[in-house]
């Protein structure tokens, strides 16, 4: 019997996705995202994947993805159709969100940010902040009343470890990982200072910014982070109180049962 909804989340880095029965998120997976796959290659992986859990492809009844990687803008629709026999609905322009956006040009906006606006509001209410660690860093604010009013796009922490390593002769490559302390007595550990330490304070100092220009009646803002690194930086940042690992999947629920 069709009864599950497969939704999609492709990033830069990796490919997010995950089945839901109703409101219930039964599994959730990440692959690395391949620009160079074929719609053939990630059907037979998704197939794989089903396949080692007990689903059957059969039950899926409805599909719908976000990317920011335009290369797969056709490849996933295609996979979709060819293997799971359903044109899927692709988060863009003509979907409904529910949510007014409040940019120069809304079309400018990536997808990922605002199916992670709609589910953090759903699930907390504004005025909120929501800090996104993925290949890049994004900040997006909402307002009191749902609106999405822009935010903040940084290099993520991994690209600014790649820059380091590459631009520099004698650096090396390090794990991103805490040390024990911010003065550093070796190479290694003075860059993993510099990347996770620097990267806190960023993180803070933007929050703070935006803090001022989202509140004018002192709302109390709602902090949420999400995303790969999120667990690293959010745990010693002094606003984010709350990591939402599958806010993008929670997103691409919620915007499919108000296009359904």
């Amino acid at each position: 019997m069709k009864s599950l909804l497969l939704v999609i989340d492709v990033g830069n880095t990796n490919i997010v996705f995950g089945v839901y029965k109703d409101k219930e998120l039964l599994y959730d997976w990440r692959i690395a995202t391949d620009k160079e796959r074929t719609s053939d290659e990630y059907g037979l992986l998704f197939e794989q994947i089903f396949k080692y859990h007990g689903i059957d492809p059969k039950e899926v009844e409805n599909v719908i993805m976000s990317s920011v990687v335009p290369p797969l803008m056709h490849t996933l629709p295609a996979m979709s159709i060819k293997y799971f026999n359903i044109n899927p609905i692709v988060v863009g322009p003509g979907v409904k969100t529910g949510m007014n956006i409040k940019y120069d040009n809304p079309r400018e906006v990536g997808a990922d940010r605002i199916v992670n606006a709609v589910a953090a509001y759903e699930k907390y209410g504004g005025p909120l902040i929501i800090v996104d660690f993925g290949t890049a860093v994004t900040f997006c604010a909402v307002s009191k009343d749902g609106d999405y009013l822009g935010g903040v796009i940084t290099p993520g922490i991994k690209i600014s470890s790649e820059a380091l390593f590459m631009r520099t002769a004698k650096l090396p490559k390090v794990e991103i990982a805490k040390p024990d302390r911010v003065i550093a007595k070796n190479t290694i550990n003075s860059i993993q200072s510099g990347l996770v330490f620097g990267y806190i304070g960023m993180v803070d100092y933007i929050i703070e910014r935006m803090i001022e220009e989202i509140t004018d009646n002192g709302d109390k803002v709602k902090i949420v982070a999400t995303g790969g690194f999120s667990t690293l930086i959010a745990a010693e940042s002094k606003y984010i109180k709350k990591i939402d690992k599958l806010l993008t999947l929670e997103g691409l629920r919620i915007i499919f049962e108000r296009n359904k």
